[in-house]
Protein backbone atom coordinates (compact mmCIF):
# COMPACT_ATOMS: atom_id res chain seq x y z
CA UNK A 1 0.00 0.00 0.00
CA UNK A 2 1.26 3.41 -1.27
CA UNK A 3 0.75 6.02 1.21
CA UNK A 4 -1.68 7.90 -0.56
CA UNK A 5 -4.27 4.36 -0.72
CA UNK A 6 -3.88 5.63 3.66
CA UNK A 7 -6.99 7.13 4.61
CA UNK A 8 -7.24 8.41 8.28
CA UNK A 9 -10.39 9.07 9.39
CA UNK A 10 -10.26 12.35 12.19
CA UNK A 11 -13.27 12.90 14.22
CA UNK A 12 -13.49 16.13 15.97
CA UNK A 13 -15.61 18.50 18.95
CA UNK A 14 -15.94 21.03 16.37
CA UNK A 15 -17.03 23.55 18.72
CA UNK A 16 -13.94 24.36 20.79
CA UNK A 17 -11.15 26.48 19.50
CA UNK A 18 -8.91 24.19 21.41
CA UNK A 19 -9.52 21.07 19.27
CA UNK A 20 -10.10 22.49 16.21
CA UNK A 21 -6.23 24.35 16.43
CA UNK A 22 -5.23 20.21 17.37
CA UNK A 23 -7.11 18.98 14.35
CA UNK A 24 -5.12 21.89 12.08
CA UNK A 25 -2.26 20.22 13.30
CA UNK A 26 -3.45 16.14 12.98
CA UNK A 27 -4.31 17.12 9.49
CA UNK A 28 -1.19 18.64 8.30
CA UNK A 29 0.25 15.49 9.42
CA UNK A 30 -1.59 13.25 7.97
CA UNK A 31 -1.21 15.14 4.42
CA UNK A 32 2.42 15.60 4.53
CA UNK A 33 3.04 12.24 5.07
CA UNK A 34 1.02 11.53 2.20
CA UNK A 35 -2.01 10.18 3.43
CA UNK A 36 -5.56 10.80 3.02
CA UNK A 37 -7.35 12.91 5.87
CA UNK A 38 -11.18 12.54 5.89
CA UNK A 39 -13.50 13.65 8.06
CA UNK A 40 -17.37 12.68 8.44
CA UNK A 41 -20.05 14.39 6.41
CA UNK A 42 -21.69 15.99 9.84
CA UNK A 43 -18.19 17.16 11.20
CA UNK A 44 -17.48 18.85 7.56
CA UNK A 45 -19.37 22.14 7.40
CA UNK A 46 -18.39 23.27 10.83
CA UNK A 47 -14.64 22.75 10.35
CA UNK A 48 -14.56 24.37 7.12
CA UNK A 49 -15.66 27.11 8.91
CA UNK A 50 -12.42 27.23 10.57
CA UNK A 51 -9.73 25.72 8.75
CA UNK A 52 -9.32 24.74 5.42
CA UNK A 53 -10.36 20.82 4.30
CA UNK A 54 -8.39 21.60 0.70
CA UNK A 55 -7.47 17.93 0.09
CA UNK A 56 -9.75 15.90 2.67
CA UNK A 57 -11.92 13.19 1.88
CA UNK A 58 -15.60 12.98 3.24
CA UNK A 59 -16.75 9.56 4.58
CA UNK A 60 -19.34 8.13 2.88
CA UNK A 61 -18.76 10.60 -0.35
CA UNK A 62 -15.12 9.93 -1.38
CA UNK A 63 -14.32 7.07 0.81
CA UNK A 64 -16.09 3.98 2.21
CA UNK A 65 -15.59 3.59 5.88
CA UNK A 66 -14.46 -0.02 5.01
CA UNK A 67 -11.14 2.02 3.42
CA UNK A 68 -10.52 3.70 6.47
CA UNK A 69 -7.22 2.91 8.12
CA UNK A 70 -7.82 4.41 11.53
CA UNK A 71 -9.48 6.71 13.16
CA UNK A 72 -8.01 9.95 15.23
CA UNK A 73 -10.76 10.94 18.03
CA UNK A 74 -10.21 14.58 19.45
CA UNK A 75 -12.21 15.44 22.02
CA UNK A 76 -13.64 13.34 25.48
CA UNK A 77 -15.44 10.13 26.14
CA UNK A 78 -18.48 11.39 23.98
CA UNK A 79 -16.75 12.02 21.27
CA UNK A 80 -15.18 8.74 21.14
CA UNK A 81 -18.36 7.28 21.45
CA UNK A 82 -19.55 9.17 18.15
CA UNK A 83 -16.82 7.96 16.62
CA UNK A 84 -17.63 4.20 17.52
CA UNK A 85 -20.95 4.90 16.24
CA UNK A 86 -19.20 6.09 12.75
CA UNK A 87 -16.57 3.43 12.36
CA UNK A 88 -19.44 0.83 13.39
CA UNK A 89 -19.29 -0.72 9.74
CA UNK A 90 -15.67 -1.22 9.17
CA UNK A 91 -12.49 -2.35 11.20
CA UNK A 92 -10.82 0.69 11.86
CA UNK A 93 -9.61 1.11 15.43
CA UNK A 94 -9.70 4.08 17.45
CA UNK A 95 -7.14 6.48 18.83
CA UNK A 96 -8.81 8.68 21.75
CA UNK A 97 -6.59 11.79 22.32
CA UNK A 98 -8.00 13.35 25.36
CA UNK A 99 -9.62 17.05 24.82
CA UNK A 100 -11.90 17.06 27.29
CA UNK A 101 -11.63 16.49 31.48
CA UNK A 102 -11.96 12.58 32.63
CA UNK A 103 -11.11 11.21 28.66
CA UNK A 104 -11.46 7.87 30.14
CA UNK A 105 -11.44 6.41 26.80
CA UNK A 106 -8.82 8.34 25.18
CA UNK A 107 -5.34 6.80 24.94
CA UNK A 108 -3.74 9.49 25.39
CA UNK A 109 -3.35 13.77 26.58
CA UNK A 110 -3.42 16.35 24.47
CA UNK A 111 0.38 17.04 25.27
CA UNK A 112 1.60 13.87 24.01
CA UNK A 113 -1.00 14.04 20.58
CA UNK A 114 1.71 14.95 18.11
CA UNK A 115 4.32 11.93 19.35
CA UNK A 116 0.83 10.13 18.45
CA UNK A 117 0.21 11.05 15.53
CA UNK A 118 3.84 10.21 14.05
CA UNK A 119 3.34 6.82 15.57
CA UNK A 120 -0.17 6.73 13.88
CA UNK A 121 1.73 7.25 10.34
CA UNK A 122 4.53 4.47 10.99
CA UNK A 123 1.56 2.26 12.44
CA UNK A 124 3.24 1.90 15.89
CA UNK A 125 0.63 1.10 18.06
CA UNK A 126 -1.64 -2.04 19.04
CA UNK A 127 -5.28 -2.31 19.05
CA UNK A 128 -7.41 -4.26 21.91
CA UNK A 129 -10.89 -5.14 21.46
CA UNK A 130 -13.61 -4.65 23.44
CA UNK A 131 -16.98 -6.46 24.21
CA UNK A 132 -19.97 -4.41 23.09
CA UNK A 133 -23.39 -4.79 23.52
CA UNK A 134 -25.90 -6.15 21.29
CA UNK A 135 -29.46 -4.81 22.06
CA UNK A 136 -32.86 -5.31 20.56
CA UNK A 137 -36.41 -4.22 21.85
CA UNK A 138 -39.44 -6.75 21.80
CA UNK A 139 -43.07 -5.67 21.60
CA UNK A 140 -45.67 -7.49 23.71
CA UNK A 141 -46.36 -10.31 21.02
CA UNK A 142 -42.43 -10.53 20.36
CA UNK A 143 -41.43 -9.14 17.49
CA UNK A 144 -38.45 -7.48 16.96
CA UNK A 145 -39.33 -3.21 17.06
CA UNK A 146 -35.65 -1.90 17.33
CA UNK A 147 -32.23 -3.06 17.02
CA UNK A 148 -28.78 -1.15 17.81
CA UNK A 149 -25.36 -1.67 19.87
CA UNK A 150 -23.70 -0.25 22.36
CA UNK A 151 -19.93 -0.12 23.65
CA UNK A 152 -20.53 1.32 27.01
CA UNK A 153 -24.08 0.70 28.20
CA UNK A 154 -27.84 -0.04 27.74
CA UNK A 155 -30.14 1.94 29.94
CA UNK A 156 -33.60 0.72 30.87
CA UNK A 157 -35.28 4.33 32.04
CA UNK A 158 -38.47 5.64 33.34
CA UNK A 159 -39.36 8.16 31.06
CA UNK A 160 -41.92 10.49 33.51
CA UNK A 161 -39.58 11.39 36.79
CA UNK A 162 -42.43 11.25 38.58
CA UNK A 163 -43.55 7.63 37.56
CA UNK A 164 -41.80 4.76 38.88
CA UNK A 165 -41.31 2.01 36.26
CA UNK A 166 -42.09 -1.19 37.03
CA UNK A 167 -39.47 -4.13 35.69
CA UNK A 168 -39.04 -7.87 35.58
CA UNK A 169 -35.22 -9.02 35.27
CA UNK A 170 -34.59 -12.14 33.53
CA UNK A 171 -30.75 -14.13 32.87
CA UNK A 172 -30.15 -16.87 30.17
CA UNK A 173 -33.94 -17.40 29.73
CA UNK A 174 -34.85 -17.68 33.45
CA UNK A 175 -36.68 -14.71 35.95
CA UNK A 176 -35.06 -13.26 38.45
CA UNK A 177 -36.75 -10.72 40.24
CA UNK A 178 -39.33 -8.19 39.45
CA UNK A 179 -39.28 -4.60 41.30
CA UNK A 180 -40.14 -0.93 41.03
CA UNK A 181 -37.28 0.95 40.21
CA UNK A 182 -35.61 3.70 38.37
CA UNK A 183 -34.04 2.04 35.42
CA UNK A 184 -31.97 -1.06 34.72
CA UNK A 185 -28.26 -0.23 33.84
CA UNK A 186 -26.95 -3.51 31.25
CA UNK A 187 -23.08 -2.63 31.23
CA UNK A 188 -19.79 -4.17 29.35
CA UNK A 189 -16.57 -4.00 31.04
CA UNK A 190 -15.64 -0.60 28.80
CA UNK A 191 -18.79 1.20 30.29
CA UNK A 192 -18.17 0.11 33.87
CA UNK A 193 -16.11 3.21 34.53
CA UNK A 194 -19.63 5.44 33.05
CA UNK A 195 -23.17 5.32 34.10
CA UNK A 196 -22.23 1.84 35.61
CA UNK A 197 -19.84 3.36 37.87
CA UNK A 198 -21.98 6.09 39.04
CA UNK A 199 -24.65 3.92 40.02
CA UNK A 200 -23.05 1.56 42.54
CA UNK A 201 -22.17 -0.83 40.04
CA UNK A 202 -18.30 -3.13 39.99
CA UNK A 203 -15.28 -1.54 38.05
CA UNK A 204 -14.44 -4.30 35.67
CA UNK A 205 -10.84 -4.64 34.07
CA UNK A 206 -11.04 -4.52 30.35
CA UNK A 207 -9.06 -8.15 30.51
CA UNK A 208 -12.28 -10.15 32.36
CA UNK A 209 -14.92 -10.42 29.96
CA UNK A 210 -17.84 -9.82 31.69
CA UNK A 211 -21.23 -8.00 31.32
CA UNK A 212 -22.92 -5.95 34.56
CA UNK A 213 -26.33 -5.35 35.61
CA UNK A 214 -27.35 -2.69 37.80
CA UNK A 215 -30.92 -1.81 39.04
CA UNK A 216 -31.29 2.37 39.93
CA UNK A 217 -32.94 3.34 42.79
CA UNK A 218 -34.81 -0.06 43.46
CA UNK A 219 -37.63 -0.47 45.87
CA UNK A 220 -36.53 -4.07 46.60
CA UNK A 221 -34.55 -6.15 49.14
CA UNK A 222 -32.78 -8.04 46.24
CA UNK A 223 -31.58 -4.97 43.60
CA UNK A 224 -27.49 -5.51 43.88
CA UNK A 225 -25.14 -5.23 41.13
CA UNK A 226 -24.81 -8.23 39.08
CA UNK A 227 -21.75 -9.40 36.98
CA UNK A 228 -22.55 -12.41 34.30
CA UNK A 229 -20.80 -14.40 32.17
CA UNK A 230 -20.22 -12.54 28.80
CA UNK A 231 -22.29 -15.30 26.82
CA UNK A 232 -25.11 -14.85 29.15
CA UNK A 233 -28.52 -12.99 27.57
CA UNK A 234 -29.73 -10.31 30.05
CA UNK A 235 -33.38 -9.03 29.52
CA UNK A 236 -35.56 -6.57 31.04
CA UNK A 237 -39.45 -6.26 30.84
CA UNK A 238 -41.41 -3.43 31.42
CA UNK A 239 -44.37 -4.90 33.02
CA UNK A 240 -47.87 -4.47 32.01
CA UNK A 241 -49.05 -2.69 35.72
CA UNK A 242 -46.67 0.04 34.84
CA UNK A 243 -47.93 2.98 35.30
CA UNK A 244 -45.36 4.58 33.18
CA UNK A 245 -43.75 4.29 29.83
CA UNK A 246 -39.80 3.90 29.59
CA UNK A 247 -37.11 4.58 27.06
CA UNK A 248 -34.08 2.68 26.28
CA UNK A 249 -30.51 4.49 26.25
CA UNK A 250 -27.75 3.21 24.59
CA UNK A 251 -24.31 4.75 25.15
CA UNK A 252 -26.77 8.37 26.05
CA UNK A 253 -26.90 8.40 21.73
CA UNK A 254 -29.44 6.13 20.87
CA UNK A 255 -33.15 5.74 22.33
CA UNK A 256 -35.94 4.11 21.67
CA UNK A 257 -39.35 4.49 23.83
CA UNK A 258 -40.34 1.42 25.61
CA UNK A 259 -44.50 0.97 26.45
CA UNK A 260 -45.49 -1.46 28.62
CA UNK A 261 -45.11 -5.10 27.86
CA UNK A 262 -41.85 -4.14 25.50
CA UNK A 263 -39.12 -6.31 26.50
CA UNK A 264 -34.91 -5.16 26.16
CA UNK A 265 -32.54 -7.99 25.44
CA UNK A 266 -29.08 -7.44 25.81
CA UNK A 267 -25.95 -9.38 25.14
CA UNK A 268 -22.95 -10.13 24.10
CA UNK A 269 -22.33 -8.37 20.45
CA UNK A 270 -20.45 -10.31 17.66
CA UNK A 271 -18.69 -7.38 16.40
CA UNK A 272 -16.36 -5.58 19.07
CA UNK A 273 -14.72 -2.28 19.47
CA UNK A 274 -11.13 -1.80 18.42
CA UNK A 275 -9.36 0.81 20.14
CA UNK A 276 -6.02 1.44 19.09
CA UNK A 277 -3.16 2.02 21.71
CA UNK A 278 0.47 2.92 22.17
CA UNK A 279 0.89 2.34 25.70
CA UNK A 280 0.65 -1.12 27.64
CA UNK A 281 0.05 0.63 30.72
CA UNK A 282 -1.77 -1.42 33.51
CA UNK A 283 -5.68 -0.61 34.26
CA UNK A 284 -4.36 -0.10 37.73
CA UNK A 285 -2.61 3.38 36.45
CA UNK A 286 -5.19 4.73 34.51
CA UNK A 287 -7.96 4.31 37.26
CA UNK A 288 -5.28 6.23 39.35
CA UNK A 289 -4.40 8.65 36.73
CA UNK A 290 -8.16 9.53 35.73
CA UNK A 291 -9.88 9.46 39.15
CA UNK A 292 -6.83 11.12 40.75
CA UNK A 293 -6.74 8.10 43.52
CA UNK A 294 -4.62 8.73 46.43
CA UNK A 295 -1.31 5.87 46.68
CA UNK A 296 0.94 8.02 48.92
CA UNK A 297 2.64 5.37 50.94
CA UNK A 298 2.34 2.68 48.70
CA UNK A 299 5.31 0.46 49.13
CA UNK A 300 5.36 -1.91 46.25
CA UNK A 301 8.58 -2.30 44.28
CA UNK A 302 7.90 -0.44 40.75
CA UNK A 303 7.55 -2.65 38.00
CA UNK A 304 6.97 -5.63 39.71
CA UNK A 305 4.51 -7.42 42.29
CA UNK A 306 4.88 -6.78 46.35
Amino acid sequence: MTPSDRRILLVVHARRDDTVHAAERVLTAVRSAGATPVVSAEDRPELAERLSLDGVATLGVDVSIEDVELAIVLGGDGTILRAAEIVRGGTAPILGINMGHVGFLAEIERDDMDDAVRRVIARDYTVEQRLALAVRVLDADDSVIFETWALNEATVEKASRERMLEVVMEVDGRPLSSFGCDGVVVASPTGSTAYNFSAGGPVIWPTVEAIAVVPLSAHALFARPLVVSPDATVAVEVLERTSGSGILWCDGRRSHELPPGARVVVRRSSRPVRLARLHPAAFTDRLVRKFRLPVAGWRGAAGGVS
